[in-house]
Formats: structure tokens, C-alpha cells, sequence
């Protein structure tokens, strides 16, 4: 009787993974019933294919996501133009955190920074609110405009060693011009942006 059972077992379970394997192609088929064609993959171009299929994520809706791509692009492009009283330097700004929130906030208004001598080599101002910092410890040169404490600029007319967040370096002017500029007193930093 045994006997009799398997060997009545072997072609029920052929006819069994014949079903099975009959369901899986089915089922793959129907997955690929909205796909390209295998005539059209054999006739078609890449052009042809790709214009057929829609990026992922990407519909009218997310216009908002290309457009804030664009102004982010478009704020990096920008660049911040600054004058100590009324003489304009040249700045070579740094590509960090700190200068792009920097250009953000004078996107909506030019900065008009009060400075206060400190310690004989610096003057340093209040932007008036926090920027991003990844302070490191520095050794300054004349020139140097760094953030300390995430929401002061300071400019150096010497040198100081000090954990600060690099924001550029004004590219003109010598250590006794910069000493000229800021050593004499309170002065007063404007920051633009421009294209």
C-alpha cells in the first residue's frame, strides 16, 4: 500500500510544481504587462525607451524641491562684497556652513556690522544672530574675518590663537594697511551680496 502511494505521489507533485511554476511565470508576466515590449527593447533606442519611463518622485508637486535647488545653486553663485567705513576690500570667503547662512541671511537685507577694537589685533561685531560653527583651533593672520562663538565676526589687524570658524580672508591689503583700517578705533563693516 506504501508502495502504491508513492508511486501514485510522484506524478501528483510533478503536477504540483508544474502548477506552481505555471503561477510564478504568470504572475511575473503580469508584473511586466505595463513594461516596454521585448519587440519595442529590440527596435527602440535608449531615447526611445527612457521617454517612456518617469523619473521616480518627480511630478508637478516637487516643482518646490527644483526651485529651492535652484535658489540654493543661485545662492552659492552670489557672492558677499564688504567694506570696512567706506572702503571696499576684497574677500576670498570660504566654502563652508558658516558663508552659505551668511549669504542667506544678507538675502534678505545687507548687514551693517558696529566693530569694537579688542586686545590690540581685532575688531570684533555682533551679526545679531547664531550661524552654523565648526570652530578649530587657529593661529590668525592680519586679514583673517573668522565667527567666534557662532554669532560674532571678527576681523584681525595681527594675530591671535583661538578656536574660530574660518569665514575668508580679505585678499588686498597688506598686515600695515589692515592695521591702518582697523586700529584706529570703532569702525563700521557692511556685508552685500551681489551677482
Amino acid at each position: 500500500m506504501i508502495a502504491i502511494y508513492f508511486g501514485r505521489a510522484q506524478p501528483c507533485m510533478k503536477k504540483i510544481r508544474f502548477a506552481v511554476t505555471a503561477i510564478c511565470l504568470t504572475g511575473i508576466l503580469a508584473g511586466c504587462g505595463n513594461s516596454v515590449s521585448t519587440e519595442e527593447m529590440q527596435n527602440g533606442t535608449d531615447e526611445e525607451l527612457s521617454s517612456t519611463v518617469e523619473p521616480i518622485g518627480l511630478s508637478e508637486q516637487d516643482g518646490s524641491a527644483e526651485n529651492e535647488m535652484a535658489g540654493e545653486k543661485e545662492q552659492e553663485e552670489m557672492r558677499v562684497e564688504m567694506k570696512i567705513g567706506d572702503e571696499p576690500v576684497a574677500v576670498e570667503w570660504e566654502d563652508n556652513e558658516s558663508v552659505a547662512a551668511l549669504k542667506a541671511l544678507l538675502r534678505e537685507e545687507p548687514a551693517s556690522i558696529q566693530m569694537s577694537m579688542y586686545g590690540g589685533f581685532e575688531q570684533v561685531g555682533s551679526f545679531g544672530t547664531e550661524l552654523p560653527r565648526a570652530d578649530e583651533q587657529t593661529t590668525t593672520q592680519a586679514g583673517d574675518i573668522v565667527l567666534y562663538s557662532g554669532s560674532q565676526m571678527v576681523v584681525f589687524y595681527g594675530s591671535n590663537s583661538w578656536a574660530y570658524t574660518r569665514l575668508g580672508r580679505i585678499t588686498d591689503k597688506s598686515t600695515e594697511e589692515m592695521e591702518e583700517l582697523l586700529g584706529g578705533g570703532e569702525v563700521t563693516i557692511t556685508l552685500t551680496l551681489r551677482s
